[in-house]
């Protein structure tokens, strides 16, 4: 069965972005372009909700991969919206308006690499709540932003979590891993 892991950045407060959006906060360096190379490679599907897709046509346009992978990601993509019709989107995504928790399930039963869930805590939180997330990992950010897009939205129960790894990198950052 496949392995499922949500994670990114965020600050330390918790939030994915600014309220409009603007991550220019965010700390890229080259422990953090270490971690992606290391990565990466394991996982060959993604999937993400309607806002993360729309933020990552934006700032990937123009950039195309070969094959029924999405061009914008590099992977078999799936963007999950309660607003578009279900099918295949300019750039090679599928969007889907199932339910995300059943979805992703039949996914792990699929063949291939791991999965990726990228951003979106509404999506993660049914994916949580669903019992279908493996792993979480993020790039903790030194900074309180106050308000934003929250990583966590209200769950039903408590999930308990294991630390895998707790690494600092340079600009303050934390990447930390954890089992659910």
């Amino acid at each position: 069965m496949r392995k499922v892991s949500f994670g990114g950045a965020c600050s330390l407060d918790g939030y994915f972005a600014r309220e409009d959006g603007g991550v220019d906060w965010l700390i890229w360096n080259e422990d953090v372009e270490a971690i992606m190379r290391e990565m990466w490679p394991r996982f060959d599907t993604m999937v993400m909700g309607r806002k993360t897709w729309d933020f990552t046509v934006q700032a990937y346009s123009g950039k195309k991969s070969k094959g029924s992978k999405s061009s914008y990601t590099g992977m078999t993509t799936y963007v999950f919206s309660r607003t578009m019709p279900a099918g295949v989107v300019e750039g090679g995504a599928e969007v889907v308006n199932s339910d995300p928790g059943e979805f992703v399930r039949e996914l792990k039963y699929r063949d291939g690499k791991e999965i990726m869930i990228m951003g979106g805590g509404h999506l993660a939180a049914a994916l949580l709540e669903a019992g279908v997330i493996d792993e979480i990992g993020f790039s903790i950010q030194p900074v309180l932003l106050g308000s934003g897009i929250p990583l966590w939205h209200k769950l039903s129960r408590q999930i308990n979590l294991e630390l895998i790894e707790s690494r600092p990198l340079k600009g303050g950052c934390v990447y930390v891993t954890y089992r659910i």
